[in-house]
């Protein structure tokens, strides 16, 4: 039995009858707790949280008469007779049934139908539930769920209410899983502990747990169906809150953890900012200058600073995430950019490596590519502290890294690294200022989720003298407009990049690949002109040689990878081809275009959609023409893609939400991140609200190394 007390000593009753194996519940036995393991399904609160995936609404009783082809329906209805038969090698079993309207035959012919017969006694009644169709003149149902009406039975499981329907594998139905679900809700009577205090209960508006799990399986008889199946019910919005609130908990410890750790009050020069703006060959933007200052401000601090920089492409968050580095150098620190590829390091090392001369400071690159005397090099500098700014890739979190006194990271693109490696670099010396900045902007709800630890600075401004880019999407049958495009740019002197989806040729995925375009189009298409290539796979000496041709115009056509996505800056650059456009998304595509319109030529981007693609992708891509607006481009690819692919995250720990959707549920998320970040707080100034040993010994497992005795 599952039981709930309220007791002081944590639940610590109440968690060990829900920590029990599944095999203790009734009605399942080892076959089946092996096909629940199949679904993550080992304890008892895991079989309470198998959410329904949809429901069926069965409360109203439908004569046999009324029912018409193709429609769902419950019926009651006594049995008349049963019939087994062979057919096609198989055994069949046809039971007829009979209401006061007229007559339907319920037929069977999976599992094991002989057994099935005994079930159906003569003159019983049953409920029968499942799509009516017709068989000659004869009103059918294949395989309906059907449920004997006993005289005692005041509350069936199968028919006369709003049934959950749950994902199915061989061997465990939604039948059966019903049936058991009903036993295990049924045999508890007391509210399951939960470590949410009352007050925030009533001001969120939100039902007990022990109401919430009852109708989230068996809603009630008056429960709107539409609420259920869209997961806007109460029961829906309580377990969606508590999924939200201890993930942010989470986070809100992590953060409170992090600026508990011994920062450094960096001392800020009144005229950093006009020195630093001195030395740049264009005017920062309104908004670069308030990015800056929220930075300073928190670096002026005594504990770490912690921050998320967003901006569109193009709006200058380089120059921006140049202020920290400069800060630590002056106050006698290092600093360190980490950059995901070796070639947006290089392009990093070039832009800040020239900014750094000209404020009298000496920054080096640092990359996995380098070997011998020259890594070695680059270590020692490191390590003596002769090198004020080092450039890299992940290279800079390896063991023999050693920095002199680090007091500030800039880390780009952190998608692409995950928050190990950051944290790693933290753990490099005392805790350093972190600066992220990420390629595309991030949607709001999924900055709470993903950077939620972070604080959030926005550049929401583009500098005037950025080009706006042109872009068109061409079919499969537009290539000869395609092509001529690329020559009228590359005749002009301009530089082109014509990207594809792979480096080589896959025979199952019908995709072009690089490799191959390229040698095709240098041979056949654009012979005149000088056509190169560069992908992930070439090491880095190769991919920096190929950029440097490419910008000096020894290269005027690039053929590439997504390589080439982030970071690469060539003003020369007018016209950017993606290859087999709808295979991207959109701020992917968004990223790629942004490589062009870099310096003051007008630019244009094509999105070369493949052949046969269908209507929705090619309405996707029309997106791209009709807007340049990051932030809008990247909430159209979250709804699209979702989290996970949108953030291309899956392997470094994106929440697998059992429920919640950050999409849907924006609203929630919101109310438990101030919820959740409240109680940190309060906790912190020695309340005692919610962060308890009951609330440890509830939720220890779901939080992780967050939580801490």
């Amino acid at each position: 039995m599952i039981v709930a007390n309220k007791m002081r000593d944590g639940g610590t009753a109440s968690r060990d009858v829900l920590s029990r194996p599944v095999l203790q519940v009734r009605g399942v036995g080892p076959v089946m707790a092996r096909q629940l393991a199949k679904k993550g399904i080992s304890t008892v609160e895991d079989l309470l949280y198998f959410i329904p995936r949809g429901y069926e609404d069965r409360r109203t009783v439908t004569p046999v008469a009324e029912t018409r082809p193709g429609m769902k329906a419950t019926i009651r209805a006594s049995v008349i007779r049963s019939t087994l038969k062979r057919f096609r090698r198989r055994t069949v079993l046809d039971v007829v049934f009979r209401d006061e309207s007229g007559v339907i035959t319920a037929t069977w012919f999976n599992g094991n139908p002989s057994r099935l017969r005994q079930t159906f006694a003569p003159s019983d009644v049953f409920f029968l539930s499942g799509a009516v169709s017709l068989r000659g003149d004869a009103t059918v149902m294949i395989h309906p769920d059907v449920e004997l009406v006993r005289e005692e039975d005041v509350d069936p499981v199968h028919a006369g209410k709003i049934v959950p329907l749950y994902s199915e594998t061989d061997g465990l139905s939604g039948k059966r899983l019903r049936r058991i679900m009903a036993g295990l809700l049924g045999e508890h009577s007391e509210e399951l502990y939960t470590p949410l205090p009352a007050d925030l209960c009533r001001r969120r508006n939100l039902v007990g747990l022990d109401e919430a799990l009852r109708n989230i399986h068996f809603p009630p008889g008056d429960a709107d169906f539409d609420e259920y199946n869209d997961r806007r019910s109460k029961a829906h919005r309580r377990l969606i809150f508590d999924e939200f609130f201890f993930f942010q908990l989470r986070i809100a410890l992590k953060r409170a953890d992090f600026l508990s750790e011994a920062g450094v009050a960096f001392r800020i020069d009144e005229d950093i900012l006009e020195t630093f703006s001195a030395i740049l060959p264009f005017d920062l933007t309104g908004a670069q200058k308030r990015a800056v200052k929220e930075i300073l401000a928190d670096m002026a601090r005594p504990r770490p600073m912690h921050r998320l920089l967003q901006g569109d492409v193009g709006s200058g968050k380089t120059v921006v995430s140049m202020m920290p580095l400069i800060v630590a150098c002056r106050n006698g620190f290092q600093s360190a950019v980490m950059a995901p590829t070796e070639i947006l390091a290089m392009q990093h090392y070039g832009t800040v490596g020239e900014w750094a001369k000209r404020m009298d400071l000496k920054a080096v690159l640092l990359t996995g590519s380098m070997k011998g005397d020259e890594h070695r090099r680059v270590l020692e500098e490191i390590r003596e502290g002769r090198a004020d700014i080092i450039v890299g890739t992940h290279a800079l979190i390896q063991e023999k890294v050693r920095f002199r006194r680090l007091g500030a990271v800039v880390i780009d693109e952190q998608h692409r690294f995950g928050v190990l490696q950051r944290a790693r670099l933290r753990d490099k010396r005392v805790c350093p200022d972190v600066l992220v900045m990420t390629a595309t902007p991030i949607p709001r709800t999924l900055a709470m989720t993903v950077y939620g630890d972070l604080d959030l600075t926005v550049i929401d401004e583009m500098p005037p003298s950025r080009q706006g880019v042109e872009t068109m999407v061409l079919l499969e049958g537009e290539r000869t407009l395609l092509y001529d495009t690329v020559r009228r740019e590359a005749s002009a002197g301009n530089r082109v990049f014509i990207v594809y989806p792979l480096v080589e040729e896959s025979k199952t995925s019908g995709l072009k690949d690089a490799t191959g375009m390229a040698a095709y189009l240098r041979d056949h298409v654009f012979s005149d002109f000088a056509v190169g290539l560069v992908h992930g796979r070439m090491n880095g000496l190769q991919r920096r040689e190929i950029m440097e041709d490419f910008r000096n115009g020894n290269i005027q056509i690039l053929v590439a990878t997504t390589v080439v996505e982030v970071g690469v800056d060539i003003p020369s650059a007018s016209l950017m081809v993606v290859e087999q456009a709808e295979r991207f998304g959109l701020s992917q595509l968004h990223q790629l275009r942004g490589r062009v319109g870099r310096g003051d030529l007008p630019s244009r981007c094509i999105l070369a959609a493949g052949r046969g693609v269908s209507g929705d992708a090619a309405r996707r891509l029309r997106i791209m023409e009709r807007t340049n607006n990051g932030f809008e481009i990247a909430e159209e690819d979250l709804k699209i893609r979702g989290p996970g692919e949108f953030l291309g995250i899956r392997q470094w720990g994106f929440p697998d939400f059992r429920i919640g959707d950050v999409l849907r549920d924006g609203e929630l998320l919101e109310s438990a991140r101030e919820e959740a970040f409240n109680a940190v707080g309060d906790a912190r100034k020695g309340c005692e609200p919610l962060i308890g040993e009951r609330f440890l010994n509830s939720w220890r497992e779901r939080l992780g190394g967050a939580c801490r005795a």
